[in-house]
């Protein structure tokens, strides 16, 4: 049996391969299941008791040095394959993609960048907020349904932390540290407790926008924001105003523009009525102005606030919310070519 080894030692000392194909050969006769050593520890039971250990110990060795060399003869023909790769410098670069903004941050700049424009800046705030930012400040009187656990999530009871419900909470901090004239708009996140559907979600975002001046009027309002419903959704977009309640603004309304899809026409997104409601609007309530320590009779102003998902639905065509929530590399590479 040492002997055989011997035999089978020198044999591999002496392989060589000219090709890659011949090393998977050479690996399958000399240490495959079937191969020659293979076949050494088979017999190794026929080995006499007082041998045992020194044929074992050289069949191991013999083992460790085939496949050293069968692997050294391997990574030669990988390496040179390497090296021809690297010194062709004709070979195409190895392609790399791009990624791209998530379309609610595309919309959410494209607001930002309209707005300022007409001078309004932007004012950011925390998201765990309290109940006088949140409610009192903005006139919600205590048994006020938007109160009530069903929609907003608290955090602590007495006194009441939660999660902000809009981001009318930042126009209170802005209010509450600045004189007018303030021109700003409050993009962010929101939370609310409701079931997660195609066309809504606990999770989500506004832009609100507050000015206050003095001699502020609603025709003020109405050209604000049809100048930026002509610049977000095109030239020949028409708006119109439908009377509301907010407990912050009075008047309040409702904005709606004309379907861009179907030109006012009537179509399925727009349930055949030629108008989509994109925002709320109105003037601000003198309560709310002096509860933050502005004058209401020297100044006044208006307010709005719209759903960033809610934009980008229409501006895209996106008929489930929930694809913004989810990082599907198929939804998203949609907008790769997107500013």
């Amino acid at each position: 049996m040492l002997e055989k080894i011997k035999e089978l030692r020198e044999e591999l000392e002496q392989i060589s391969a000219s090709a890659k194909q011949e090393v998977e050969e050479l690996r399958i006769k000399y240490i495959s299941k079937k191969g020659l050593i293979s076949q050494l520890f088979a017999d190794f039971k026929n080995v006499e008791a007082d041998q045992k250990k020194a044929v074992g110990q050289a069949i191991n060795e013999l083992k460790e040095f085939a496949l050293n060399k069968i692997n050294e003869l391997k990574e030669s023909f990988e390496a040179a394959e390497n090296a021809g790769g690297q010194t062709d410098l004709t070979m195409p670069a190895e392609p790399l993609r791009v990624g791209s903004r998530h379309p609610l941050s595309i919309v959410r700049n494209e607001i930002i960048d309209i707005f300022a424009r007409l001078g309004f800046t932007v004012a950011e705030g925390p998201e765990i907020e309290d109940d006088w930012h949140v409610f009192s400040a903005l006139n919600f009187p205590p048994e006020h349904p938007a109160r009530d656990m069903q929609d907003t999530f608290f955090i602590e009871k007495d006194p009441d932390v939660l999660l902000r419900t809009h981001t009318s909470s930042v126009q209170v901090r802005v209010m509450e540290k600045t004189q007018p004239p303030i021109r700003a708009i409050f993009p962010g996140r929101v939370f609310r407790n409701e079931a997660i559907s195609a066309r809504a979600h606990c999770i989500f975002h506004q832009v609100e926008g507050l000015y206050v001046d003095e001699n502020v009027s609603f025709a003020d309002l109405k050209q604000t924001l049809l100048y930026f419903s002509r610049e977000l959704f095109g030239e020949k977009t028409e708006i119109r105003l439908r009377p509301s309640y907010f407990p912050f603004t009075e008047p309040s309304a409702e904005m709606d523009v004309s379907c861009s899809i179907c030109g006012g026409k009537g179509c399925n997104v727009c349930k055949y009525t030629g108008w989509l409601e994109i925002l709320g609007c109105g003037m601000v309530d003198p309560n709310v102005l002096e509860l933050c320590g502005i004058d209401s009779k020297k100044y006044s102003g208006f307010a709005f606030g719209m759903g960033i998902e809610r934009i980008t639905m229409l501006k895209y065509g996106i008929k489930d919310i929930r694809h913004f929530f989810e990082n599907d590399v198929r939804f998203l590479r949609q907008f790769e070519s997107t500013i």
